[in-house]
Parts: structure tokens; C-alpha cells; sequence
């Protein structure tokens, strides 16, 4: 099971953040086209990430619903057909809803940082550290509040829960 440090937050000026995150990263982005189909599980969250070429992933996660850094644990199954994936799951589960987006991906050492565009949404910055096996939880929050300030997203920019838990309450 992989962990992670990560945090949510809305961006104001996409250009501004994009340039102090290209400056901190060790290349340039990654643009990734996303569709994630939730579904309605006991606990944590299970979906499908379904990408441009059709092939996806099986992902289950928990991540308490709270603002600043928190801890996310995931399992993560790869597939080549991410539509019949979904299609398979929704014989069984009900589908919670979905949530499309265009994602921009840099790595800023060992954390990956996400500039989303989240479609009915609007744009966000995720900070995923990624741990290593054993390693507290405090030094990937230490490292995600100093991504934070030299990306220059404050407290009060900060957000809960995943997108589909936004576009359920707009």
C-alpha cells in the first residue's frame, strides 16, 4: 500500500502558479487528460481513472476530509480498458459520479504537484509526497507546508475532501 502527504487547494492565478512550480521542478510538465467514475463503497473511496487512450486504473484510497496536510493510503491496480472496467463495476455498485479533468504534473523532488482543471470546478493545486516505507507522516507534512509558501498557497486557499465531494455540494 503506497502513502502519501497531500493537500488541496484552489489556485487564483493559474500563470503564477504554474511558473513558481516549473521553477521548483526537475523538467518540464506532463499534461494528462482524466475521467474518474466514483463508486458508492463502506469505507474510503474506490474509482476508476480512465485516461486518454482508453486503458485506466483501479484505485482505492483513504484520506481523512480535512484542510492542510493529511495522509492518503492507496492501492492501485492498472487495466487496458478502463470504460468496461466501469461498466463491470456499475453491475455491482452504484456509481457515485464522476469528475473530468485536465491535469498538469510536475515532480518537485519526490512530491508531484497537479495544476487541475476540474471541469464545473475550476482550478486547483494538489501536493502529493510521496513516503517512503516507515517514514512518519511529519516529514511529508513538513515538506508539503514548505511547497505550499513557495508556491504561494495560503491557508485559506486550502479545500477538503476530493472534487467529487465539491461537485456534489455545488
Amino acid at each position: 500500500m503506497a502513502r502519501n502527504v497531500e493537500i488541496k487547494a484552489r489556485v487564483h492565478d493559474l500563470d503564477a502558479t504554474r511558473r513558481r512550480a516549473a521553477a521548483l521542478a526537475q523538467g518540464p510538465s506532463e499534461f494528462i487528460s482524466q475521467v474518474d467514475t466514483f463508486f458508492v463503497v463502506p469505507r474510503g473511496r474506490l474509482k476508476v481513472r480512465q485516461f486518454e487512450n482508453g486503458s485506466g486504473e483501479l484505485i482505492a484510497y483513504d484520506r481523512a476530509d480535512e484542510a492542510g496536510p493529511k495522509q492518503s493510503s492507496d492501492v492501485i491496480a492498472a487495466c487496458a480498458d478502463a470504460h468496461a472496467l466501469c461498466d463491470v463495476l456499475a453491475r455491482a455498485l452504484a456509481v457515485r459520479g464522476r469528475v473530468v479533468k485536465r491535469r498538469e504534473l510536475y515532480m518537485v523532488g519526490r512530491t508531484r504537484v497537479h495544476l487541475d482543471e476540474v471541469e464545473r470546478l475550476g482550478r486547483f493545486l494538489e501536493l502529493e509526497v510521496v513516503l517512503h516505507d516507515g517514514e512518519p507522516m511529519e516529514a511529508g507534512e513538513r515538506e508539503a507546508r514548505d511547497l505550499m509558501r513557495r508556491l504561494g498557497i495560503e491557508a485559506t486557499d486550502l479545500v477538503t475532501g476530493a472534487y467529487l465531494d465539491l461537485l456534489e455540494e455545488s
